[in-house]
């Protein structure tokens, strides 16, 4: 650990020293609208130190392009799938896996899709990845179902969160605190034996409020097991908040937040697909040789947060947190040495191998089946403070702050040996744990803060710079026996990083504001990478329009590489060693954004709201290299970027009575490649159009009973989702929901 780290350690644990300005609460927006008396709501409006974009008067100040879907928005589909949220929003890219959302690959503006490794993700305003520095990609998503609204920054905007802002940041609020007694019971059914429970309760007294909140998914699967079985999930998520505030005639307001979270899931998912002819006769099919792939995760969440006005310019921001993960995804690996991505990628010339994962019987030992055992943990404290003042005419609120933070993957992996016999796989050789991949990889980071928004006549100018320092650490344990009284080597690597950003924004009149923004676009490298850090200059100019009824933005954006990386996980496949970076040179992302939303039927009985977001991206290398990444391959100046499809569009209408609505929505999603390359696609490596619809409908029998259902994949497309990281995956077919929700 280096001194200044050590020094910076020491100084975050002294009461109330300043930690980290860039993400204090993202709730607190919902926070001081719905969760505390009337008497602190002006105080925790200053002591937000994340814009959370609630009313359009934020947003048109925004110095960058930025979007907030509120709950009423959510409520509309009743979503349980993140990836069907973030359609809806410009520049936001999404790769489906398994149909359901619980592993989501997001990518902003050309960032990359796989694990969200390119992205800032935040629940709260605190960073929510197991590992956030030393393993991004991590197996663990918050569930969609507890969130109260969904926030996501781009361009100068997404330098706040950090430390990736090479993309975007995402952050999810979840459940607000109420202000009353109050709570909500949702329950729904659906296809696949699909099951959704969720409630929560909360109360708030003068001095003392709190809530408690439960989720529990499940569903049989929409694939069918060679020889039957379930290919769903279970999951189970719990949530408890406690606050406490200061009395209103308290001289200085104070608030105490206690947040704990625990989360279960259970799912029989794999990462073995169909090859080309097995996909066009049974798209849903799964091969016996999966029978016995399973998931289990297990996440714990632990998080103080301390809010207190000073005096009436100053306030500050303190979080605690600490995050505990666990998943062993169990899951077949190779057949003789051969990976299962090459076995479906050439099925005629791995035909033994291709047959017994098919369900013919092989000889002993052929199938290898890996415990994929991993352990994460994540803590630190970050704080913000706020100081307000003027000079001459323009107005500033200057942030200040800092994050100490520490996380570590932790893997300690083993291999069995199966045969299949008579279509079931048989273990012939049970792995002693920690003698296929024993390793630590650790994080520690500091990062510092500043940024002003000025507001000057019309003007509203927002600089900022951040500061990451990160110590690396990966240990290899030897894996002869498992136990780790042997260390085969350990890789340091420090990282410091300076990420400057500017934006402006205009306001032309009450209904038009022109912005424009730049900084510097940084991913670190992970533990043990031989990577350089991934490096950009990310521009970005746009307006926005909005009225009562009317609501549009266009932006254009260039996001410049210097060196994009790209990152060997078990979800992109390939032959190579998980967790190993390769740098892939100089690249370009350029494109446009365009949102429109209106009210047809504005003063009229019957609501017409209408949405509509288009992308267009180019996104291609600007060098020539050869990579053993295999998404990359032999890449020549020129050659698109894989998995970014060029057209992106989103739109949906509905009509909504006193106590009704109807809502459909659209969403199409251009061809994309799947390995680097340009002209046309070849048809191994693309992944075909598809345009899906989704319908919801609402009754409200009573003020506080309403009815509801929807049905996903409407017209029942069969479509390609992926080819990575083995085989050809399948979108998720119609299903419909049935449901009711009542609140009290």
């Amino acid at each position: 650990m280096s001194t200044l780290l050590r020094t910076a350690i020491a100084l975050a644990l002294l009461p109330a020293a300043p930690a980290f300005a860039a993400t204090a609460t993202a709730a607190a927006t919902a926070t001081s609208t719905a969760e505390t008396p009337a008497e602190a709501n002006e105080s925790l409006v200053r002591l937000d130190r994340v814009n959370v974009f609630g009313s359009r008067a934020e947003v048109e100040k925004t110095a960058g392009s930025a979007h907030y879907i509120d709950q009423a928005t959510l409520e509309r589909f009743n979503f349980r799938d993140v990836n069907r949220v973030l359609r809806q929003v410009p520049g936001v890219y999404i790769v489906e896996e398994e149909g359901f959302g619980l592993r989501p690959n997001i990518g902003i503006r050309g960032s990359g899709t796989d694990r969200n490794n390119r992205i800032t993700v935040m629940e709260d305003g605190v960073l929510i990845a197991p590992a956030p520095y030393a393993a991004p990609a991590a197996y663990y998503f918050p569930t969609m179902a507890r969130m109260h609204a969904v926030e996501i920054k781009k361009g100068s905007a997404s330098v706040q969160a950090g430390p990736r802002t090479t993309g975007g940041a995402l952050n999810l609020l979840s459940t607000p605190v109420p202000t009353e007694t109050a709570g909500e019971l949702d329950l729904a059914m659906g296809s696949n034996g699909s099951f959704l429970g969720h409630g929560w309760v909360g109360t708030s007294g003068e001095n003392f409020s709190g809530l408690i909140e439960g989720t529990r998914q499940q569903t049989d699967g929409f694939k069918q097991l060679d020889g039957g079985g379930d290919t769903g999930y279970e999951l189970n998520d719990f949530v408890a908040k406690l606050r406490w505030t200061s009395s209103p005639s308290a001289a200085r307001y104070q608030q105490v937040d206690l947040k704990l979270g625990r989360n279960t899931q259970d799912s029989d998912e794999t990462y073995l697909g169909l090859t080309e002819d097995d996909y066009a006769a049974t798209p849903f099919r799964r091969y016996a040789g999966s029978a016995l792939d399973n998931i289990q995760t297990r996440h714990k969440l632990y998080e103080l947060r301390h809010l207190i006005e000073l005096s009436d310019s100053v306030d500050l921001t303190t979080v605690a947190y600490r995050t505990e993960f666990q998943r062993n995804w169990y899951k077949l690996n190779d057949v003789q040495g051969v990976s299962i991505s090459s076995i479906l990628a050439n099925p005629a010339t791995y035909a033994s191998q291709y047959a017994w994962i098919s369900g013919e019987d092989s000889p002993a030992n052929a199938l290898r089946l890996r415990n994929n055992n991993r352990s994460y943990y994540a803590q630190g404290i970050q704080s913000v403070m706020g100081i307000g003042f003027a000079t001459g005419e323009a107005s500033h609120d200057l942030e200040i702050g800092l994050r100490v933070h520490r996380d570590q993957e932790d893997r300690f992996q083993d291999d069995d040996r199966y045969q299949m016999l008579g279509g079931e796989l048989v273990l012939t050789s049970d792995g002693a744990p920690g003698t296929q991949t024993n390793r630590v990889g650790d994080a520690e980071a500091l990062a510092l803060y500043v940024q002003d928004t000025i507001e000057w006549g019309n003007w509203v100018i927002t600089p900022g710079v951040r500061y990451e320092q990160i110590d690396l650490t990966r240990t290899n344990y030897s894996t002869a026996t498992g136990l780790r009284d042997v260390v085969l080597s350990r890789v340091e690597t420090d990282v410091d990083a300076l990420i400057p950003g500017i934006g402006a924004t205009y306001l032309v009149g009450d209904n038009l504001a022109v912005f424009a923004s730049v900084h510097r676009g940084f991913n670190p490298p992970g533990p043990g990478s031989n990577a350089d850090p991934e490096e950009s200059v990310n521009t970005e100019f746009g307006l926005r329009y909005g009225t009562d009824a009317l609501s549009a933005e266009l932006v254009g954006f260039v996001n410049d590489y210097s060196n994009l990386v790209g990152t060997c996980t078990a979800s992109t496949g390939g032959n190579c060693t998980i967790g190993d970076q390769f740098d892939g040179g100089e690249a370009r992302i350029q494109g446009i954004e365009a949102s429109l939303g209106y009210d047809f039927g504005t003063n009229g009985p019957v609501g017409i709201p209408f949405a509509l977001s288009y992308t267009w991206t180019d996104a291609e290398f600007r060098s020539s290299f050869s990579s053993s990444f295999e998404e990359w391959d032999d890449v020549a100046s020129g050659d698109q970027v894989p998995y970014l499809p060029e057209q992106l569009l989103h739109a949906s209408i509905g009509l909504q009575g006193e106590r009704w609505r109807l809502d459909l929505a659209g969403n199409y999603v251009g061809e994309m490649r799947t390995t680097a390359g340009q002209g046309s696609i070849p048809a191994g490596q693309r992944i075909d159009s598809v345009l899906l619809w989704d319908l919801a409908v609402g009754l409200k029998v009573s003020e506080r009973l309403e009815l509801y259902g929807r049905v996903e994949n409407l017209s029942d497309e069969t479509y390609v989702t992926a080819r990575r990281p083995a085989g050809l995956r399948p979108g998720l077919p119609r299903t419909t929901v049935l449901g009711l929700r009542y609140t009290f």
